[in-house]
């Protein structure tokens, strides 16, 4: 009888509030792009970024400013002829227009806005690596639970041999020393299921790590070969035109463009118009109120700032540089990236029609042995053995078979579409201001 393998993890987190129980690998992923600390977090870090979108735009709006104020002045003056001492009051309210500000406020919204959409292609990149970590979680699940399966029927296959050696040894036709080997073989297919029965425990707990929910009756996924490029070239020429990794890195260089524009806005003159009124009652040593009512433009021009702009000035320009090297560095891990899996890819699918050629032939011999040692032309070891090749043949293909659909997943990541292939809707976050 075939022992049940799946939920072992279940009984061990029975008192956790996990109400929800994905079954595909869509759900899976949908419930990490939801849940998961890691991209919750760069969602809100895009939100804020955004904020200073709007920060950057208040530049272009008026500002009015109120003054309020009141207390005590002595003057001591040619015009009062002595100490004069008054209760002073002010008041005063201010508008003020820019009008022209050396396109600060132009290129630091057009800053704010590249850096809005880097955190969004991050949110994107975020969440492609969680669900191919959640992706490979799940695989390696069934992964795990098809080896335990292995397993306990490589168990029942030494049960039986087991059984017939004892019979025979209770017949006197058998002999003492296959007896213990006999044991000794089936003690270590005991082992191999408990180790198994521990891998898969892990596998699970990985998954509850990574998906936030305990694995529960999962399904083999449909594989997603026909979505992969036909050769590397293409695959590369793909991952370099759609990785939000990429993507990001060079909104930060558009966001370094953008600081160097704005650190030379202070090289030019700043114009305003300003609209104002004042109301100041005992100033200066006179009794009675002075009013009066402004409407100016003023020019602003530093001439001297002891070289602080021009320092600003090249420290951008080096930060260009600095996010210019980091989108280069990127192109080559990303291009990396894709190399390897698709190197894994391609290593699988050679091994695997040899390992399947392994699965049949060591089965072939197993059943040929089998009846050859029922007729006394084997020996024990001889039939052990070959029920140890099936077991690790057998271990060997459905390695071969989830390693597949690892490198598949990982080459569909490598292009930054593994979320489309999956049909995952992403976080409104994720969308871009500047389109």
């Amino acid at each position: 009888m075939k022992l049940k393998t799946h939920g072992i993890v279940g009984g061990l987190f029975f008192m956790l509030p996990l109400l929800l129980q994905a079954e595909t690998l869509v759900e899976a992923v949908e419930t990490v792009i939801s849940t998961n600390p890691n991209v919750l977090a760069s969602i809100n870090e895009r939100q804020a970024v955004a904020e200073e979108i709007k920060q950057a735009k208040a530049g272009y709006l008026p500002t009015l400013d109120l003054a309020v104020g009141t207390g005590w002045e002595m003057t001591d003056s040619p015009a009062t002829q002595g100490e004069v001492h008054l209760n002073r009051d002010e008041a005063s309210l201010q508008l003020r227009q820019m009008l022209f500000d050396g396109m600060e406020t132009k290129n630091e919204v057009r800053r704010q806005t590249a850096r809005t959409d880097s955190r969004a292609y991050n949110i994107v990149g975020t969440s492609e690596d969680k669900a191919l970590e959640a992706t490979q979680a799940y695989l390696n699940v069934l992964r795990r639970q098809k080896l335990v399966d292995l397993a306990v029927t490589n168990l029942e296959a030494h049960e039986r041999t087991h059984d017939q050696i004892k019979l025979r040894s209770e017949y006197g036709v058998g002999r003492k020393a296959d007896k213990d080997q006999s044991n000794g073989r089936l003690a270590l297919a005991k082992a191999n299921l408990i180790a198994e029965r521990s891998n898969l425990i892990d596998a699970e707990t990985t998954y509850l790590r990574v998906v936030g929910i305990v694995a529960k009756e999962l399904t083999d996924p449909e594989s997603p070969r026909k979505l992969i490029p036909e050769t590397l070239d293409e695959a590369i020429a793909q991952a370099i035109d759609n990785h939000p990794i990429l993507k990001s890195a060079m909104a930060d260089v558009e966001s370094s463009n953008a600081q160097y524009d704005t650190a030379k806005s202070p090289f030019y003159p700043r114009v305003d118009f300003e609209l104002g009124t004042t109301t100041n009652n005992d100033v200066d040593g006179i009794n009675g109120t002075n009013k009066d009512i402004t409407a100016m433009f003023r020019l602003r021009y530093n001439l001297l700032n002891g070289g602080r702009d021009s320092a600003r000035r090249e420290e951008t320009a080096y930060l260009i540089n600095e996010a210019t090297e980091i989108r280069n560095n990127t192109h080559r891990q990303i291009e990396q990236s894709m190399r390897l899996s698709w190197n894994a890819l391609k290593t699988v699918d050679m091994q695997r029609e040899y390992f399947e050629i392994h699965v049949e032939s060591s089965k072939r011999s197993r059943d040929a042995y089998q009846q050859q040692f029922n007729l006394g032309q084997r020996t024990l070891l001889d039939l052990l053995d070959s029920e140890n090749e099936v077991f690790v043949a057998s271990q060997d293909y459905v390695n071969s078979q989830y390693d597949e659909l690892v490198a598949l997943y990982r080459i569909l990541n490598s292009m930054g579409a593994l979320l489309p292939s999956l049909n995952i809707v992403l976080p409104e976050a994720s969308a871009i201001v500047s389109k």
